[in-house]
């Protein structure tokens, strides 16, 4: 990226897609170190021990969230990858939801839901948008 570019204002699509990084970089962060410390009641060591292990994964990721977001200028398709593995968990939750009901307490669990299924999706709508104006305006060679 040249010093150029450094300085030129950021597209609305970016900041759009800065802030969903922030919000889910928070979300990971935040629910990483809280399942980290918690575990998982009321279980076998075995599940404790994988439910600890994907909260790790759950705060790493939102390090790297963050990361991204402070640093957006440099990323086109790891914005991407990023907001499919927040949409994956999502339909992780959905799959859990259908085959095992709604946990209580209900609008707690629809709360994690609906930014999970909503940020990936503004995220990388965005991220498209803005890759799109970026490649025009590009000068072409030839």
């Amino acid at each position: 990226m040249s010093p150029m570019q450094d300085k030129a204002p950021m597209l609305p699509s970016q900041r759009v897609v800065q802030i969903c990084l922030f919000l889910a970089g928070a979300i990971g962060v935040f629910g990483g170190l809280v399942q980290l410390f918690l575990g998982q009641p009321e279980t076998t060591p075995r599940l404790d021990n994988l439910h600890r292990f994907m909260a790790g994964l759950y705060f790493g990721s939102g390090i790297i969230c963050l990361w991204v977001g402070a640093t957006i200028r440099q990323h086109r398709t790891l914005v991407l990858l990023l907001g499919f593995a927040v949409l994956c968990g999502a339909c992780g939750r959905l799959v859990s939801m259908s085959l095992l009901g709604l946990p209580e307490p209900r609008a707690l669990w629809i709360g994690y839901l609906t930014p999970e299924l909503l940020l990936p999706v503004i995220m990388m709508a965005a991220q498209l948008v803005t890759n799109r104006r970026i490649d025009e305006a590009r000068p072409r060679i030839g």
